[in-house]
């Protein structure tokens, strides 16, 4: 089935949607990020615990996120975004009126059953509607990204710190008046034929979850009971004729390679977001403001450069601006971890050059997978990728959340580290670089191995 040809109008009207349902997302995870602090205080939480506002909220955005790409192959777009957008604004008006950490988790669970669709769809609508031009729209989608995330530091600082922290729902709820938009830009289609493979999806999100709860939670049974549904999983997709996942997906090895490299790199990204307040309220005792305008210049940066990287990627290639990417993160981490314990200001500058690898990377990697998945296959192919970019935010903040229970330790594992009474934090910058490293490796060593393309069949 061939999909609508658009005109040049109708693709920015369509990106100009594209961008505002990503402010409010993107938007929607950076201000409670800020607001992790007061959270804690409010609640009495240890960071494990508190983690759970972006863990529990990643976590079912990354099983979301799956399961959206693979509905996109049968089901209309635009309605599974206006149901995905309902259900995003509905668990942010429910959040409005939290009055305990349990119902704070309950909202935001439900915001990200409906707030996945629009990350997870919003990389399958270029390749789908606008191929020709899909560096240059994947290089607008990661700037929004960029830009919503600066401006949601300082969003969330600024009424967190003189409000309250339930406040920032209010931007969340106000997605809700996009449904217009969307329902009148989007171009129609018809259901395609086809089935849902409902255990298989079960099989797959009861995996993701058992195995994030087990993380946080230390616990062998949850471990277990992940890899039992995982073995589930691998079952159904091998037996079954029309499975959730495609099993000849997994055999493309670019493709893997691909997926493991943004894993890790996205790992980084995710860990230094969610390290970088609770770091600052540690060492420097900034208020919330303050945390948002120690991140403010970081994201703002990367959003300038998001503006380029589609470009960049088209004219020069995805391979080329991915290494260089992963260079930029290795080197951010690295300062960081050197620098804690100097001046904020100084500080803020290392933050500006990690920040400055995500767009670069989003763009990057999403461009070079639509050229290894089929058309017909990248709902389920971007699905899955989306999927392990929000299980490394999930597992990232699951595990330096729990790190950072600790307290303190005696030594880090970076020597140059200026300030050795924040050895704890230096060694997780450290960690945070180890892991742009190895995707370095793990991408520079496959894509030198298999110079020809292997599409998924």
């Amino acid at each position: 089935m061939s999909e609508p040809i658009l005109t040049k109008n109708q693709k920015n009207k369509l990106i100009a949607v594209i961008a505002v349902l990503l402010t409010f997302t993107v938007m929607n995870g950076t201000m409670f990020n800020v607001a992790i602090p007061d959270i804690s205080e409010e609640f009495q939480l240890l960071p494990s615990q508190v983690a759970w506002v972006m863990t529990g909220y990643i976590l079912v955005f990354a099983i979301g996120s799956l399961m959206y790409g693979k509905l996109a192959d049968q089901y209309p777009i635009k309605r599974l975004m206006t149901i995905g957008i309902i259900l995003f604004s509905t668990g942010a008006l429910i959040g409005l009126f939290s009055g305990s950490f349990a119902m704070l988790l309950a909202a935001r669970i439900i915001q990200a059953m409906g707030g996945a669709t629009i990350p997870a769809l919003a990389f399958i609508i270029p390749a789908r509607f606008m191929p020709e031009d899909r560096g240059r729209v994947f290089g607008i989608v990661s700037s929004t990204v960029a830009f919503a995330s600066g401006v949601g530091p300082i969003m969330g600082g600024t009424i967190g710190g003189t409000f309250d922290w339930r406040l920032l729902f209010i931007f969340s709820i106000l997605a809700i008046f996009t449904i217009p938009l969307l329902r009148k830009w989007i171009p129609d289609e018809e259901t395609r034929p086809g089935s849902t493979d409902i255990p298989g999806a079960i099989f797959i999100a009861s995996a993701v979850a058992f195995f994030l709860i087990s993380i946080t939670s230390f616990s062998v049974i949850w471990l277990t009971s992940s890899l039992a549904a995982f073995l589930l999983f691998i079952w159904r997709i091998r037996t079954f004729h029309t499975p959730f996942v495609d099993p000849a997906i997994f055999k493309d090895v670019r493709y893997m390679a691909v997926i493991a490299t943004s894993f890790l790199s996205t790992s980084a990204m995710f860990g230094m977001i969610f390290v970088v307040p609770i770091m600052a309220r540690s060492v420097y005792d900034l208020s919330t403001i303050q945390i948002g305008m120690l991140l403010f210049p970081g994201a703002m940066t990367a959003g300038l450069i998001g503006q380029f990287g589609g470009k960049l990627t088209d004219r020069h290639g995805p391979e080329p601006v991915l290494k260089t990417a992963l260079v930029i993160a290795i080197t951010g981490s690295t300062l960081i971890a050197a620098l804690i314990g100097v001046p904020p200001i100084v500080l803020a500058m290392a933050i500006v050059i990690q920040y400055a690898a995500f767009p670069l990377i989003q763009t990057s990697t999403a461009s070079l997978l639509t050229t290894l998945v089929p058309v017909e296959k990248t709902g389920v192919g971007i699905g899955f990728f989306n999927l392990m970019n929000f299980m490394s935010g999930a597992i990232s903040s699951a595990v330096f959340g729990a790190f950072l229970d600790l307290g303190s330790i005696q030594f880090s594992l970076l020597p140059i580290a200026i300030h050795s009474e924040f050895a704890l934090y230096s060694t997780l910058f450290t960690i945070l670089g180890l892991l742009a490293l190895s995707a370095m490796m793990l991408f520079t060593s496959i894509f030198k191995m298999k110079k020809t393309p292997n599409k998924v069949v």
